[in-house]
């Protein structure tokens, strides 16, 4: 669990939506902004035991916390998901976009299915899931005693919104439709005090990466990529989605936070010709 003293409540009285909680960063985003003040609203199709186990693990340590498990890439699962939250928490104030779906197929062997899966997830959702609370951010404005901005979106992404990955087109174009859509909604939506940023992470050691970490071989040619030498950390990321949903980045919109040990940096050139 993320240590955050340093926080002290920075989110206090704020409401937090996060998706796709089934997984190790999203479940580490909504224990950071629970302990930053936030009551949290967590969302997941995937893993109801963990999501439950994360909620009793926020409510166990004082804060606030309730699972909603619909289908966040489906628009009658979102429009679901928001009444939800508006009926607990009387509404939302951020939103984490987490939701991710990795998939690996060759061009030559990729289904429409699985093309149509992947972008659903990965960028429908989030379109979805940003639409309805921009909707809400609107009709309330801004609530000076909990925020200077009428609400915050995060949009979690990936390094491979940038770097192109052989073998995973769906993935890799599903991450850079989610950096211009980030892009788009926060030039659309500054004039109303609304902050659309998004965090991009490279190697995180998850669950999800287990195959990797847990191969000596394989670890080391990813280490190769990362000059920074070590993996990243869930609670990092996590930190970073804290700092962005508060009046600390009030002045940031439209920017995308990479937080990948400098793989961007394209460490093939490091030795230059």
């Amino acid at each position: 669990m993320l240590n955050t003293p340093h926080w002290g409540h920075v989110l206090k009285g704020q409401r937090a939506l996060v998706t796709d909680v089934g997984s190790d960063l999203g479940g580490e985003i909504a224990q950071a902004l629970a302990a930053a003040g936030a009551a949290v609203a967590i969302n997941s199709v995937r893993g109801p035991e963990e999501v439950e186990r994360i909620v009793r693990k926020i409510t166990a340590e004082g804060g606030e916390a309730v699972a909603i498990a619909v289908d966040a890439g489906r628009e009658e699962g979102v429009k679901a998901m928001f009444q939800r939250v508006s009926e607990v928490y009387g509404g939302v104030d951020i939103l984490v976009n987490n939701a991710d779906l990795l998939k690996h197929a060759p061009l030559i062997d990729m289904t429409l299915e699985d093309w149509e899966e992947v972008l659903r997830v990965n960028l429908t959702g989030q379109f979805l899931c940003a639409r309805e609370a921009a909707k809400e951010f609107l009709r309330r404005g801004v609530v000076p005693e909990l925020s200077s901005a009428a609400g915050k979106i995060i949009c979690l992404s990936s390094v491979h919104d940038v770097i192109p990955w052989a073998g995973h087109a769906h993935y890799t174009a599903s991450k850079a439709g989610v950096l211009m859509l980030m892009k788009t909604l926060a030039q659309e939506l500054a004039t109303y005090k609304i902050r659309v940023n998004a965090i991009s992470p490279g190697a995180v050691k998850t669950a999800a990466t287990r195959a990797i970490w847990a191969s000596p071989e394989r670890e080391t040619e990813l280490l190769e990529l990362i000059p920074y030498g070590r993996w990243g950390q869930a609670a990092e990321i996590a930190r970073a989605a804290v700092w962005l949903a508060s009046d600390e980045s009030d002045y940031m919109t439209g920017t995308t936070l990479y937080i990948d040990g400098g793989m961007t940096l394209y460490p093939g050139f490091l030795k230059g010709a």
